[in-house]
């Protein structure tokens, strides 16, 4: 698992598909539905620390892009 997209494939395995439109929102949404796939053992502990890092790191990225941009805005 490297990408995003190889999660995306992997919560719809199970039926789950996620778009609500907010990228973060997406995204922590993705997280928690792997967290409640690992508990209930549907998925074996390389994938869950696999997915859980690319999400966590992806989260990060966007809510940066975000707070760039939030500061361009007040530096004008």
């Amino acid at each position: 698992m490297k990408t995003i997209y190889d999660i995306q494939q992997l919560l719809k395995r199970f039926g789950t598909i996620i778009y609500i439109g907010d990228r973060v929102a997406d995204l922590e949404l993705m997280e928690e539905e792997v967290k409640q796939l690992f508990e209930s053992q549907l998925i074996d502990a390389k994938e869950f620390e696999m997915a859980m890092l690319l999400l966590r790191r992806e989260i990060m990225i966007e809510k940066d892009k975000r707070k760039r941009v939030k500061d361009e805005k007040y530096d004008r």
